[in-house]
């Protein structure tokens, strides 16, 4: 997989200077959640690709933790004092964002992606349909359930990341829903909110393995958590199985795939997300008319399909 290279904080500092006139394209910046984080860096490399076919000078800015809502909200206002010709941005948090979207749509059309915020001004909002992904996720977990105990039955849990996030509360809600109404026989006896840390996920899925009988299953809903709850069922002496189901995808995801740690991966495409974002703001810049809700999809990716086209689009995108 080519490497994501992120745009330095100098550089995009750099750019915010720049007068409006020396301006020879229109300029987006991409507002992320994680500059650190690999899922965030295919975005901003989708952000990237589209600046490169469509001639506009993307800005790929963010913070270095997804926790970090105050300084995403100043990267807004100075993106905004800018002059854009649109903004893009994953809001960090549904409830803070609300209103500094709202002040920045004022100036300037802003183009929500991944997750939704507390606010009607966006323009154009592109994210996973998460209720769905969650729903994905449930029904893998039971099949994987299924093939290891011939019965779907028995103790689940659900880990997620941080607490108001849209994004993983809706995955949340599907996940719970899909049990309910299909998989009766599966108690989720554990429903676990971490702080976003991968210590304490791995914590939380060290004392779910030792103080709950029968668990035969875990759905975590981000990345973080679905890699600390991977390392912890891999760490784990007892033979019986944990089958886990998570969301996101990077090399060490993949290789807990592929060692039959973790049973399946419910995987989006940032890449996309990130081209699909910069060339919608681009549009609604020119007063284009565009959609107001775009599902970007998601596909579970198994050991039984890793290996075919599709998946290795989703978990090796090309970056040019």
């Amino acid at each position: 997989m080519k490497k994501l290279m992120v745009a330095a904080g100098i550089v995009a500092g750099i750019a915010f200077g720049v007068p409006a006139i020396a301006q020879t394209k229109p300029t987006i910046p991409v507002i992320v959640k994680d500059m650190t984080s690999t899922y965030w860096q295919a975005v901003l490399a989708g952000a990237r690709n589209a600046g490169e076919d469509l001639g506009v000078n993307v800005v790929t800015l963010g913070v270095q933790s997804e926790s970090d809502v105050s300084g995403q909200i100043s990267i807004l206002e100075k993106a905004v004092a800018s002059n854009p010709a649109a903004i893009v941005i994953a809001p960090a948090q549904f409830s803070a964002l609300g209103k500094p979207i709202d002040e920045a749509a004022k100036k300037v059309k802003i183009i929500g992606i991944e997750s939704a915020a507390d606010t009607k001004a966006m323009t154009s909002l592109l994210a996973t349909d998460n209720v769905n992904a969650g729903r994905v996720a449930a029904d893998a977990l039971a099949a994987a359930i299924t093939t290891s105990y011939a019965d779907t039955e028995g103790n689940i849990a659900l880990i997620t990341s941080m607490p108001g996030i849209a994004s993983l509360d809706q995955r949340a809600k599907g996940f719970k829903e899909a049990v309910a109404a299909k998989y009766r026989a599966l108690d989720i006896t554990a429903d676990k909110v971490a702080d976003g840390k991968p210590a304490t996920a791995l914590n939380i899925m060290k004392d779910l393995i030792a103080n709950t009988a029968d668990l035969r299953g875990v759905f975590a809903s981000d990345p973080v958590m679905t890699l600390a709850v991977g390392q912890a069922v891999a760490e784990k002496r007892s033979d019986d199985k944990i089958n886990v189901v998570g969301v996101g995808s990077d090399e060490k995801l993949v290789k807990l795939l592929r060692d039959d740690v973790l049973a399946g991966l419910v995987v989006e495409d940032p890449f996309r997300m990130g081209y699909d974002g910069v060339k919608t703001a681009l549009a609604a810049s020119k007063g284009e008319q565009v959609s107001a809700n775009v599902d970007i999809g998601a596909t579970l990716v198994t050991k039984a399909n890793m290996s075919s086209a599709r998946s290795q689009g989703l978990l090796n995108p090309e970056v040019k």
